[in-house]
């Protein structure tokens, strides 16, 4: 049965079933407290845990999940996938355990002919919660399952709980008995791979606190909904409906560790070490294209980097299979369609995804040589010193400063006959994770916070009202002070107030909170901040500027008028730069992330290379002539459907709804989904100036662009600048480039004639200095401070210069000077002094010290310096010291 078959049954058979079907959420979280959607249940968290009231009873969904905590175990278990799909079916307050157990054996046991999934009942075991008897007994008496294929296990298998004061409950785990073939008898309590989970059944029945480890908890009482969390992992029942060996062998994943194979030479199932390598491969290529489907893009830095290792690990993996080149041009197209069916949305974004893979992959082979380079000169000081081992210190730079991987140092250390420290590597590997660990656990603490919302969001969704008003009256539904909720606030506090309605815009989608003003009966608050903790509610960050207000108070919010016309402008003219941009650049062009607020956007998009004047120019006259056609700006609410099948473009890892707010700039020439505000004409927007274009990352570039008053401002200071420089080289404004061009070819030839002179005066000093040479140590030493000179370079030709002078008899030249006000010792040796044991090098090395500085380099001529010009003395007279020695 194919995986795409198995996902549908499952959603068809809960939807039959009164199951509302809920489209997979971004593999982006919502959760500021995770990177990804690690599990099934991260978009449904603020309905389970009571933040914000469940829009449906009962769910059913197949969410795609992506978890790196087990990352080294990719390849080498049946299970381990780094990006997988769990289908989940959902209740919220509506039923309970025996719907939960009796549907999940039901689909499961059904025949495939009637609609089920046919697994043979024989097969199946289940585990429960040591104290559930209540699951126990409908498994046993009303599943019919046999006593002895229900195991009872304590809180580490099955109890559920999320580490915070919240909802907890036991669950019920679903087995499947692969056979003696692979491990002993004794069902799942075992731990044995023979029993693969596939079903997690979760009953959110108590509310739990003062959680001290996973058994040590204080129970507060029973929630007075209970929720279903239920998961079954799509992969794992394909691979055993599939009667393959792992998951990573099933119908999405296998083809690549085939196109791999091929472009190996080498033979899948021949050895185990190049089998878990392809199957790396299979599982990365996949992980990393429906990343990059959600928007995101390789980078050094969170999400952005877990991307990065994981298209690095493909080419590490296929450059241990012996393939050196790129691959990613064919295995991802591979990948794209064996997962096509199921996520067709791959086929219109997969040249952009192409062209990330490419980039990363041409960069990371470049990265590689260059990493080959620097353990080249490792391996070589390491024999050097006569030892055989490399610093750990060397291969944990080697892998987290340049993305060597540490397998691959391993093998080219042993190719060179040595080891690698791996203790010290490993030990700062695990500092490096107990840092990630400790900034990912503050976030998470940081998410506990929101509960304060709860109690406010469940009165209602706050109403935004300011599409069309800048004033509106309200009242006040609560205030919060210092993370807790409060009854009134005063004179000078710093607080968040939540209303019934509002006209305040909260920041989203690229574009900042407005600015504006809370007002009442003797009171008024100043806006500092609007956001949206939680879906549907709005927080005002004020402070009291006059008098104090108390929860129920009446409430008349005012958008500072002006701020809000400027942003207005800066939003719409971000949604003419970016159908600018696709315009000229290609659809491949596509929005990566936004800001604007008034008078001032700009916009990341995905793209490699930087954008020449001309380009630049395109696309600002492109933006322009938009705002000068007068274009209607048209905002119409409609399903989500409708709207992608108008072709509205949506941002990668932004959350929609099943019904959306699509802005028409031009009709389809700009068509967006946006819940932003936004000028009603373009012409409104008045002017856009690109005032820059830069990189964001290897993939990535930002435009941005002042807008409105703020463009024409610029434009005024420029045109006064060029207004001065015109009157100071008296030439109209048409020829102030072709004077300054002419002005500094002149200024260049000066220049150069001035060296020459230099150089000239330099080589008159040659003489006088190599006069001044004296026996130091039984070699010819001429030990000078020279004064200050222009550049370092000069100071290196006058050393050799007068080396040079003293002839084939052993010699050292040492010469200081102040170059920019830093001191410089340069130091020259010529071939019968380096036979006596005379090496630049070291003599510079001493030099630079006295210098409070650092310094070396080859044995003939070398170079030190520092910060103390008074010390320069002290540093020739430690190269006198150096030789005389």
């Amino acid at each position: 049965m194919k995986t795409a078959e198995i996902r549908r049954r499952y959603l068809q058979f809960f939807a039959d079933r009164g199951h509302t079907v809920v489209p997979s959420a971004s593999l982006v979280s919502p959760d500021p407290s995770l990177l990804f959607t690690v599990a099934g249940m991260v978009p449904f968290i603020p309905y389970l845990n009571g933040t914000v009231p469940a829009p449906y009873p009962r769910a059913v969904d197949s969410q795609k999940c992506i978890r790196t905590l087990d990352i080294e175990e990719v390849g080498r278990t049946p299970r381990h996938g780094t990006f997988f799909q769990m289908l989940g079916n959902w209740s919220f307050g509506d039923y309970f355990k025996r719907d939960a157990i009796t549907w999940a054996w039901e689909l499961l046991t059904s025949r495939e002919e009637d609609g089920g999934l046919g697994f043979d009942p024989k097969d199946l075991w289940v585990t429960v919660f040591l104290d559930d008897d209540e699951a126990e007994s409908i498994w046993r008496d009303e599943v019919g399952l046999p006593a002895d294929r229900i195991q009872r296990l304590g809180y580490a298998d099955n109890y559920w709980m999320t580490g915070q004061p919240g909802p907890a409950g036991p669950d019920s785990e679903i087995f499947f008995d692969r056979g003696p073939a692979y491990g002993a008898d004794g069902g799942p309590a075992t731990g044995d791979d023979r029993y693969v989970e596939i079903w997690n059944l979760v009953f959110m029945q108590y509310a739990i606190t003062n959680i001290r480890s996973k058994e040590d908890f204080d129970v507060v009482g029973e929630l007075p909904n209970k929720n279903v969390d239920t998961g079954m992992g799509l992969e794992r029942v394909a691979f055993i409906k599939q009667g393959v060996e792992n998951i990573y062998e099933t119908d999405q994943i296998r083809p690549v560790i085939d196109k791999a194979s091929e472009l190996a030479g080498k033979a899948y199932g021949a050895v185990h070490e190049d089998d878990v390598r392809m199957r790396v491969v299979s599982d990365h290529v996949r992980s990393a294209m429906m990343l990059m489907l959600d928007g995101v893009t390789p980078s050094n830095e969170g999400r952005g980097y877990v991307l990065r290792r994981l298209l690095r690990r493909s080419v590490r993996a296929m450059r241990l299979l012996g393939v050196d080149g790129p691959t990613f041009g064919e295995l991802f197209p591979v990948s794209r369609d064996a997962m096509a069916d199921a996520y067709p949305e791959l086929l219109p974004e997969f040249g952009r995804i192409q062209r990330l893979a490419n980039a990363e992959e041409e960069s990371f082979l470049r990265t590689l040589v260059g990493g080959e380079n620097l353990l080249d000169t490792a391996i070589a000081r390491t024999r050097a010193a006569g030892a055989s081992e490399v610093a750990g210190d060397t291969a944990f730079l080697l892998h987290d400063t340049y993305g060597f991987p540490i397998d691959l140092t391993l093998e080219v250390a042993e190719e060179a006959g040595l080891t690698v420290d791996r203790g010290a590597f490993d030990r700062l590997m695990q500092e490096q994770r107990s840092r990630a660990k400790a900034d990912a656990k503050s976030r998470k603490t940081a998410l506990a916070d929101l509960s304060v919302y709860s109690d406010f969001r469940a009165k209602g969704e706050t109403t935004f009202l300011g599409y069309t008003d800048l004033v509106t009256d309200s009242r006040v539904l609560g205030l919060i002070r210092g993370g807790v909720a409060v009854d009134r606030i005063a004179l000078g506090d710093i607080a968040e107030v939540i209303l019934a309605e509002t006209t305040l815009y909260a920041e989203a989608g690229g574009q900042d909170a407005d600015q504006g003003e809370i007002v009442g009966p003797g009171y008024r608050l100043e806006v500092l901040d609007v956001q949206r903790p939680v879906a549907g509610l709005i927080s005002h960050k004020v402070q009291v500027a006059h008098g104090e207000v108390a929860v129920g108070d009446p409430a008349e919010t005012v958008v500072d008028p002006v701020y809000r016309r400027g942003a207005t402008q800066a939003h719409s003219a971000t949604h003419l730069i970016h159908a600018a941009l696709r315009q000229v650049l290609g659809p491949d062009a596509h929005q990566a992330g936004s800001y604007n607020k008034a008078g001032y956007m700009r916009l990341d998009f995905s793209w490699s290379a930087p954008l020449s004047p001309e380009t630049r120019s395109e696309v600002e006259d492109v933006a322009n002539s938009r705002v000068n056609e007068d274009l209607e700006v048209v905002t119409r609410v409609l399903p989500i459907d409708e709207a992608r099948a108008a072709g509205a473009m949506a941002l990668f890892g932004e959350k929609y709804g099943d019904v959306v707010r699509m802005v028409d700039i031009g009709g389809p020439w700009s068509r967006e989904l946006c819940g932003g505000i936004h000028v009603a004409h373009s012409s409104e927007i008045g002017l856009i100036n690109v005032v820059g274009e830069s990189s964001v990352g290897a993939t990535s570039r930002r435009i941005e662009s002042l807008v409105g008053p703020e463009a024409f401002k610029q434009f005024a200071t420029e045109r006064a600048l060029v207004t001065e420089l015109g009157a100071n080289l008296r030439v109209p404004p048409a020829q102030i480039v072709s004077r300054v061009q002419d002005l500094a070819a002149s200024l260049k030839a000066a220049e150069k004639r001035i060296a020459e002179f230099e150089r000239q005066a330099l080589a008159t000093r040659v003489p006088a200095l190599a006069a001044q040479a004296r026996t130091v140590g039984g070699v010819t030493a001429v030990l000078e401070q020279v004064g200050d000179l222009a550049a370092s370079d000069d100071l290196r030709n006058l050393v050799t210069d007068v080396r040079d002078r003293l002839g084939a008899a052993p010699a050292v030249v040492a010469l200081a000077a102040a170059v920019n006000a830093r001191p410089v010792v340069i130091v020259a040796t010529n071939a019968a002094a380096r036979d006596g044991g005379a090496k630049a090098g070291a003599l510079a090395k001493r030099a630079a010290t006295a210098l409070g500085g650092g310094g070396g380099g080859r044995d003939d001529v070398a170079q030190g310096g520092g910060t103390d010009v008074a010390a320069i003395g002290d540093a020739l007279d430690a190269v006198a010291q150096g030789l005389a020695s």
